[in-house]
């Protein structure tokens, strides 16, 4: 358990750090702002775009690997809509929502984070592999079914339109398709552009793990517990087990396996709660998720190191 401890604790230290700063007054509401800004819309895409400029794309991207981990995130798209729907009889796009929250993970704070922490920065192709289609597929398949759910006018033009600008707008989706154009185009950058993507690289992950921190003070828990811990269960729980059984059956190696179970295993992201908000529906329990979730994972992110070894 303590090496289990020594792998998990610094990430969630530093999202501490983050919090008590904030909570304390002694970094600024505007302070936090202005860091998620410069990570989510520059270092993050920098390190994306930096790392899948690289991959060896024929060999990271396993067919096991991707309908392992996308399946299990379907499913809990689909457990998230049919729980809220069904058990606490939440209107459709309410549910939709909540479905968001069971769907989108936190894979590049958390998941790049812990993975290295845990197996070291070798580990981390698989990972790259996941992150590299987590927005265009978790935004395409919630932004459609929140459309068709929610009948606009305009058919499917309106909702075709309607992912492509969430999608296309996103700082990173537009690392990752860089970093795509780049690799197949066989052009290395030059060697100082390089050298300055490397220093925004180093900067990413603690930074942005510290202004998540700040962030979470903002999402106190208010009401709806139930939803709220059936969305933890679904993230934590339902999410890593669909992975590890179809990543059992398809014999996906012991590495790519590792990365798949514990990337599905982490809490939802902050996009769950942009996603919620961008429609004004379901905005309590997707904040509340997102601090809750995060504070289970300390347990359940362990827990799945422990059974991964």
């Amino acid at each position: 358990m303590q090496a289990l401890l020594e792998v998990t604790l610094p990430v969630f230290l530093v999202i501490g750090f983050g919090y008590m700063a904030v909570r304390l007054n002694l970094f600024s509401d505007a302070g936090v702002d202005g860091l998620m800004k410069f990570t989510q819309n520059f270092a993050i895409p920098c390190l994306l775009f930096r790392a899948i400029s690289t991959l060896d794309l024929g060999q990271v991207f396993e067919w096991p690997l991707l309908i392992s981990f996308y399946t299990g995130a379907t499913v809990g798209f689909a457990a998230g809509i049919f729980g809220a729907r069904v058990f606490f009889n939440r209107p459709w796009p309410d549910s939709v929502a909540i479905g968001f929250c069971c769907l989108f993970s936190n894979s590049v704070l958390l998941g790049l984070a812990i993975t290295e922490r845990a197996y070291g920065t070798s580990a981390l192709a698989a990972n790259y592999a996941i992150v590299a289609l987590h927005s265009p597929f978790c935004y395409a398949l919630g932004i459609t079914v929140m459309e068709v759910v929610r009948n606009r006018d305009g058919g499917l033009t309106q909702t075709a339109r309607a992912v492509s600008s969430a999608m296309f707008r996103n700082a990173l989706v537009i690392g990752i398709a860089l970093g795509f154009a780049v690799n197949l185009s066989g052009m290395a950058p030059p060697q100082v552009f390089s050298d300055a993507i490397d220093m925004m690289v180093r900067a990413a992950l603690p930074a942005a793990l510290f202004g998540l921190g700040g962030v979470l003070v903002r999402y106190r828990p208010e009401g709806d517990l139930p939803t709220v811990l059936y969305v933890c269960a679904v993230a934590l729980i339902l999410h890593p087990v669909v992975t590890w059984s179809l990543g059992t059956a398809l014999n996906l190696g012991q590495a790519p396996f590792r990365s798949a179970v514990l990337t599905a295993a982490m809490a939802p992201g902050i996009n769950t709660y942009i996603f919620a908000n961008m429609y004004g529906v379901a905005r309590r329990v997707a904040a509340s998720a997102v601090l809750i979730a995060t504070a289970l994972s300390i347990i359940t992110v362990s827990v799945w190191l422990s059974i991964l070894g």
